[in-house]
């Protein structure tokens, strides 16, 4: 399923209008099933479901590691045909119990493109059981000026539509380990998280997260419960975002731009 959807436009110029073909970046629901129960729908851009679905189990607490997971498959309708927009996801051990026990007294909850704690009480739900991370990594203030440039030449769909967030990991010398674009900053962060779980990687303690956008609490939020001991964005941090960072002694850098950045949580790890 292609991340852009051409549409017929009328293009208006100073000297008149024209018609075109654009393209725009896809949103589409995808509901997420735990034992073929409904849990959640997210909107998001089709593509790595399997990871987003894996990293945002990760940060609603439902599991801690790849051996949770006892399979992720497309949803079969009555008819036995396949659901595009829809994932069955088994869990299995304690992750399982803890999942009926959720399913139990939480209602279905649609989690909209530009919202990645929609559905939850209260914010204590998604910080309560989050350990500061451990990690001993330093990166250099030139390694991180760098990010930018290196997350935007992974950015293809973004060059077609101009309309989809991008997430990043990287390694402490630069290298791109993952990267996912999506119509939702978290959806992006999601997927890229969702892949190293699934490679039994986690947790992140020597990879660098990097956003194109603005850094929220709940990117913050999912870096934590994976690990990722430093958060680099383009734009600017909230003050809930540098809060949560400082209690989990994440390195926060913001406005990562033409060499320049900010740093607002765990400066010590910049050199």
């Amino acid at each position: 399923m292609s991340a852009a959807h051409p549409v017929e436009i009328v293009a208006m110029h100073r000297s008149g209008m024209s018609s075109a073909t654009d393209y725009v970046a896809v949103e589409e629901p995808l509901e997420v099933r735990l034992s073929t129960v409904p849990f959640a729908t997210i909107m998001r851009t089709p593509g790595e479901d399997r990871e987003l679905v894996a990293g945002f189990l990760l940060a609603e607490r439902l599991i801690e590691r790849e051996a949770d997971i006892a399979s992720i498959h497309q949803a079969l309708d009555d008819n036995g045909y396949i659901e595009p927009n829809a994932l069955d996801v088994w869990l299995a051990g304690e992750a399982a119990t803890h999942a009926a026990a959720r399913l139990r007294t939480r209602r279905d909850v649609t989690s909209a493109s530009a919202c990645g704690i929609c559905g939850r009480r209260t914010i204590d739900d998604l910080v309560t059981g989050i350990r500061p991370v451990t990690s001993g990594l330093t990166v250099s203030r030139a390694m991180i000026a760098l990010l930018p440039s290196r997350l935007r030449t992974a950015q293809s769909t973004f060059d077609r539509t101009g309309g989809l967030h991008a997430a990043g990991l990287f390694a402490c010398g630069g290298t791109l380990l993952a990267s996912a674009e999506d119509v939702g900053r978290h959806n992006a962060v999601d997927k890229v998280i969702g892949a190293e779980l699934l490679g039994g990687a986690l947790p992140l303690a020597d990879a660098i997260l990097f956003v194109s956008g603005r850094t929220s609490f709940e990117i913050v939020q999912k870096a934590a419960v994976a690990g990722i001991p430093v958060i680099g964005s383009v734009s600017a941090p909230s003050s809930l975002s540098i809060s949560l960072a400082r209690d989990s002694n994440i390195t926060l850098c913001g406005f990562v731009r033409d060499g320049h950045f900010n740093v607002y949580s765990c400066a010590e790890r910049i050199t």
